[in-house]
Order: structure tokens, then C-alpha cells, then sequence
């Protein structure tokens, strides 16, 4: 091994070492259930934001968007934009709400517990079916993670990529094992930072080597660097926009973004982290998009369609010395692992709350329910393993397909839940099916219409058949609404502050 191979082994082995320090130190600090799964509800507004947006964005954000940017140009800011407007409609319209509500319905530590709450579904169908399309989606989301760290340590390290994806699954699923919520969370902190940290620093070294921005610009096909005209030189249509915007829809159903909301320590704290998270996902999505288009005059040869998501390992690789390449490159890893972890832990609470606790053993002891997440959190990491050693899977594809998935199936649900009334448990059930039924069918279709993403279809369908369904059923008793009014501003739960006519948990 070269004396550079060796340096950038050095690097990732002390960053690896730190995140499961991070993760030991959590471990102390997990004494129950809730602990485990959402970190007591004590996360700070940094802590939010950071773990919030580097959950997000994954591997994708230093793979998938360049990759596509190198490909594709300027077409890349619309996926841009639809995230970067998903992201604050997210914090404004879930956030808050979420975080009293998921709170006021039985301290719910689960997407499919509050939803089970909110619509007193006695018989568990709704939280099943809830948690059933959770871990379908999931494991998809988190092969996809798995697939981008075998890519990683394959082109560092020269490993087989079958090894190469058994490394990262291994490294990911070691401190969320040990500590749960609060070692995801922290580790999402600092990973957060570094992503930040690489996507500025590579497209400005690289647009000083080109000799500066006018004649980097001037090195560009002029075709990849128009909003409205695809690489091939064609009009982007009404479809490719929609579904390139549409992006930004699948928001507002990720369990594993959502989890953060539920976790921040006051309903106060939000309005900062939200400053915070979208201040930080401005200047991350951008600089991706700068090192997919850099990338274009720097990389020569340039790379092919199937190796164009290494464009960001490869500008670093050819820009910086051996030991700030490893600290760069350690950023995808970061990027990887920040998402991967809180998806496992999410398929972690499902298993244990909505499963375990809820249908075989409502009587388990707080001890029992942390090892059976454990122990998930084991299971979920092998399965996924397993989907990820396809190597010629493309990050983005998989990512879209999961994100999709999600955005449709509870993203017209949640929304609803939280803000409409007259919403029941039938119109919340045909929401979820309809809308993830219609990503996975949609996704088999091409042509025409059927180009349009997925997530687009799926959204709406779920919405309608959330409306209908709900107003062809009689509406919620008043007793329910009673019943959860009282809820809210019950002793059992932490005192309620008044704030102008509105209640808002502290």
C-alpha cells in the first residue's frame, strides 16, 4: 500500500474511531425506550437542524447530485430548488405541530404510533400497514446508502465492492447499535459540518486551478448551462421540470426527518433550528451543484454515465494532498452514515414499538424493548447489505424510488393529520395504501405521463383518496376530538404555554 493509501486509511479509521466514541458516549446516557428512539426529546436547535439535514440529504448530496449535475448542467438546480422548498415547507408546516401533537397523542415515539394515536385506531391496522410500507421503503433508502459507501471505500481504497459495502454497513451500524437516537443525532452534528466543509472547499479549489470563474464558465459546453434546455441540446418539457421540482413534495413524509422534529427539546427551539437547517441546506445544495459543473472542464478524460457519481471523489482525489483528500473524502462517508444510521434506527422503532410492544408483548420491560431495538437495528443492517451488493445499482435511482415512496404514502397524511379535522382512520389508511401502491406501480410504467416522477402521481393520489374516502365516512365522534383536546392540555403531559389563541406544548 502506497504511503497516500495509507494516509487517507489513517484518516478514516480516526474518523470512524470518533464517531464510535460519539456513539459509546450516547450508550451512557440511553436508559429507556424513548431514549433510544428519539433521545428523550432533549435535542438542542443546532443538534436538530444538522441531524435533520444531514439525514436528508445522504450519500446522494456529494454522489448522486453532482453526478447528475456533471451530467446534466444547470437541469440540476430544479431538483435543487423542489429540495430547498420541500425543506422549508417541511420545518414550517410539520415541525412544530409534530412535535406537540406527536407529544399531547400518548408521547408517540413512532411516525405509525402517532398515527395510531390520532385516530384511536384500536385494532392496530393502521399502525401496521403504517410500519409495513416504513420498512419496505427503508430498506430500499438504505441499501441505497450502502451501495454509495461501497462506491466510496471501492475507489479509495481499491477493496472488492462486495467488501467494500460490508465495511460501511459494519462501521454504520456499530455506534447506532451502542447508542441509539443520541449517537445518530450527534454523529449527524459533526457529519453535517464536515459535508458543509467539503462541498465549498472543492469547487473553489477548483475554479482557482482553472484559472477563475469567467474561465471556468468558458470551458463549459454552453448546452449544459441553460435552465430550460436539456444536456441533449432539446426543451426541457412540462413533465422533466414537474418531476425534477417534485422532489420536493417527498418532505413531508421521511420518518427519519420527522423523528428529529419529534425530538427537539421545546416547540420554542424551532424557529432557530429552522434559520439554522436552511441556511445549511442553501450552501450545501449549491455546492453540489458547483462540483457536478466544475467537475466538467477539471475531469480529463471525462468519466462515463455509469462512473459519473464519482465526480466528486475524483476532484478531490486529483486537488489535495493525501491528508486533506481523506478529511474530503470522509465527508461522503459522513454523508452516508448520517442518513443510513437514522433510517436504521427509524426500521429499528418500527420493529420494537410498532410491532413488538404493540401486537406481541405490550407488557415488555424498558430493558427488554432497547435490546429487541438492538437487535433490529442487527437484522435491518443485514438486510439491507444483502440488497446493496448489486454493483452497477446508481445511488440516485434508489433513492428517488424510496423518497418517492415516502413522500406519497405519508406526506398527504401527516399534513392532513395535523391540520384537518375532519380527516377519520379509513381516509388515513386509503391515503397511506393509495400512495405508496401508486409509486410502486408508476415506477413499472414509461413513456408519456408515466415519465413524470413518481412521487408527483402518488402525492395526489394519496391526497384524494384521503379526502374521499374520509368524507364518504361519518365524521369523527365529538368525543374523540374531546377526548384528544383533553389530551393535550392533560397533567400526564408537560404544561401547556399559551401564545396568542394557540396552545403550544413546552
Amino acid at each position: 500500500m502506497s504511503s497516500a493509501q495509507n494516509t487517507l486509511t489513517a484518516t478514516f479509521v480516526v474518523y470512524l474511531l470518533a464517531m464510535l466514541l460519539l456513539g459509546l458516549l450516547a450508550y451512557v446516557r440511553t436508559r429507556d425506550l424513548s431514549d433510544y428512539i428519539l433521545g428523550g426529546r432533549k435535542l438542542g436547535s443546532w443538534t436538530t437542524a444538522l441531524s435533520a439535514g444531514a439525514s436528508d440529504m445522504s450519500g446522494w448530496l456529494l454522489l448522486g447530485l453532482p453526478g447528475y449535475a456533471y451530467l446534466h448542467g444547470l437541469e440540476a438546480l430544479w431538483i435543487a430548488l423542489g429540495l430547498w422548498l420541500g425543506t422549508y415547507g417541511n420545518w414550517r408546516l410539520i415541525a412544530s405541530r409534530l412535535r406537540a401533537y406527536s407529544l399531547a397523542a400518548g408521547d408517540s415515539l413512532t411516525l405509525p404510533e402517532f398515527l395510531a394515536q390520532r385516530f384511536h385506531d384500536r385494532h392496530h391496522l393502521l399502525r401496521t400497514v403504517a410500519a409495513i410500507f416504513i420498512l419496505i421503503f427503508f430498506l430500499l433508502y438504505t441499501s441505497a446508502g450502502l451501495v454509495a459507501g461501497g462506491k466510496l471505500f471501492n475507489a479509495v481504497f481499491g477493496l472488492p465492492y462486495t467488501w467494500a459495502v460490508a465495511a460501511g454497513a459494519l462501521a454504520i451500524m456499530s455506534y447506532t447499535f451502542v447508542g441509539g437516537f443520541l449517537a445518530v443525532s450527534w454523529t449527524d452534528l459533526v457529519q453535517g459540518l464536515l459535508m458543509l466543509f467539503a462541498l465549498l472547499i472543492v469547487p473553489i479549489v477548483a475554479v482557482i486551478h482553472l484559472g477563475g470563474w469567467n474561465a471556468t464558465v468558458a470551458s463549459i459546453d454552453p448546452e449544459l448551462l441553460h435552465l430550460f434546455v436539456a444536456a441533449t441540446g432539446e426543451p426541457l418539457g412540462v413533465i422533466a421540470i414537474l418531476s425534477l421540482l417534485g422532489w420536493g413534495l417527498g418532505y413531508f413524509g421521511q420518518p427519519h426527518i420527522q423523528a428529529r422534529f419529534m425530538a427537539i427539546h421545546s416547540i420554542n427551539a424551532v424557529p432557530q433550528a429552522r434559520r439554522i437547517a436552511i441556511g445549511w441546506v442553501t450552501l450545501t445544495l449549491s455546492g453540489a451543484l458547483l462540483v457536478g459543473i466544475t467537475g466538467v472542464p477539471f475531469l480529463n478524460p471525462p468519466l462515463s454515465e455509469i462512473d459519473s457519481e464519482k465526480v466528486f471523489i475524483e476532484m478531490v482525489s486529483a486537488l489535495f494532498h493525501p491528508l486533506p483528500a481523506g478529511i474530503l473524502l470522509a465527508a461522503i462517508l459522513a454523508a452516508i452514515m448520517s442518513t443510513a444510521d437514522s433510517q436504521l434506527l427509524v426500521c429499528s422503532a418500527v420493529l420494537t414499538d410498532d410491532f413488538y410492544k404493540a401486537l406481541i408483548r405490550r407488557n415488555a420491560s424498558v430493558r427488554e424493548l432497547v435490546y429487541v431495538g438492538r437487535a433490529t437495528v442487527a437484522v435491518i443492517a443485514s438486510l439491507a447489505l444483502w440488497l446493496a451488493l448489486d454493483p452497477e445499482s446508481q445511488v440516485l435511482e434508489l433513492v428517488a424510488y424510496a423518497w418517492a415512496g415516502f413522500g406519497a404514502a405519508f406526506g398527504p397524511t401527516l399534513l392532513m393529520a395535523l391540520y384537518w379535522k375532519r380527516m377519520t382512520r379509513q381516509g388515513a389508511l386509503a391515503g397511506i395504501i393509495a400512495g405508496g401502491v401508486t409509486v410502486l406501480l408508476w415506477k413499472q410504467l414509461e413513456g408519456g405521463i408515466f415519465d413524470l416522477y413518481e412521487l408527483v402521481p402518488g402525492f395526489i393520489t394519496s391526497a384524494f383518496a384521503i379526502v374521499g374516502i374520509s368524507l364518504l365516512n361519518a365524521a369523527p365522534e365529538p368525543e374523540v376530538e374531546r377526548e384528544f383536546k383533553a389530551i393535550v392540555g392533560s397533567s400526564a403531559t408537560p404544561s401547556v404555554q399559551v401564545i396568542g389563541s394557540k396552545k403550544y406544548i413546552k
